[in-house]
């Protein structure tokens, strides 16, 4: 009897070890570890292979923005700086300002008057041009930044002294600052940082602008009004410096003789109206007893 039930334990031992191996086995069959390998190593660069895809079309849409972007006009902050200068390089060769100048201390004088006014941070450009044809003007740039230019021949006629050269640039100045040339321009640049990929540049626009530039400039000019107003701003800003004041008023009276007794500058009204009404408006009003 004993000797039946060890035997009958033993069987049982066996045929349970033995069980647990096939159950072990069929799992083993069932879950293929080195399937699943394969498949967890696929995934991982099926992620790999979307994610270099997005970068290749990122770049893609990168590299044509800035194709794109070669084709762009110069947007509403850099389009008249643009402009400006495009028209000075066109006009060279009659205003000729690009030949070597000595240093007339121009800058630093009229830096320190734009200080001393309360104006910090402009940045300017000052072109001595070796022509009559322009005798003072400001052309519009950036913002805060200006271009003035001044004709030599016209300093060297009035005798210009560096306070009088600051306030006529200072004149010209505000005209900037005021927006009265672009005002006074009739093509207007509609176009303004517009893209032209498509349609190419419009050359005739451009030309007609620059034709626009040159009949303010040579032509048109400013009129009345402006010149009243730019006329009213000097003498608010000067009205505080009696000396700077003084010679304000005596420098339009320098440019009304020398208008009316040159003939090489008798289209100067054209450009800046009457400088004796100017000296008229500056005059204070008589009291009436």
């Amino acid at each position: 009897m004993k000797w039946l039930l060890i035997a009958l334990m033993s069987s049982s031992f066996l045929w349970a070890q033995d069980n647990g191996k096939s159950e072990l086995e069929k799992e083993a069959e069932v879950i293929d570890y080195s399937n699943i390998k394969s498949v967890l190593k696929e995934d991982g660069l099926e992620n790999e292979a979307k994610l270099k895809k997005k970068i290749i079309k990122k770049i893609k849409e990168e590299k044509k923005e800035i194709q794109l972007s070669k084709y762009n006009y110069p947007n509403k902050d850099s389009f008249w700086s643009f402009m400006s200068e495009f028209w000075l390089v066109k006009n060279a060769q009659e205003l000729k300002w690009d030949a070597p100048r000595p240093d007339y201390g121009v800058n630093i004088a009229f830096k320190n008057l734009l200080e001393k006014l309360g104006y910090y941070n402009k940045s300017y450009k000052i072109l001595i041009v070796d022509s009559p044809n322009i005798t003072h003007l400001g052309l519009p740039s950036n913002p805060n930044e200006f271009i003035l230019i001044l004709s030599l021949p016209f300093m060297r006629t009035l005798d210009l002294t560096k306070v009088d050269i600051s306030l006529l640039l200072l004149e010209n100045f505000l005209r900037v600052e005021k927006g009265f040339f672009q005002e006074n321009l009739l093509i207007k640049p509609d176009f303004i940082g517009s893209n032209f990929y498509k349609e190419g540049m419009n050359k005739k626009k451009i030309n007609e602008l620059l034709n626009e530039y040159s009949n303010v400039a040579y032509k048109k000019g400013f009129n009345f009004q402006q010149q009243y107003e730019v006329t009213k701003a000097m003498d608010r800003l000067l009205k505080s410096y009696p000396e700077l004041w003084s010679v304000y008023f005596r420098l339009l009276g320098k440019i009304d003789s020398l208008i009316k007794s040159n003939l090489l500058y008798k289209n100067y009204t054209k450009i800046y109206p009457s400088p004796e009404m100017q000296i008229q408006w500056l005059k204070p009003k008589e009291e009436v007893l």
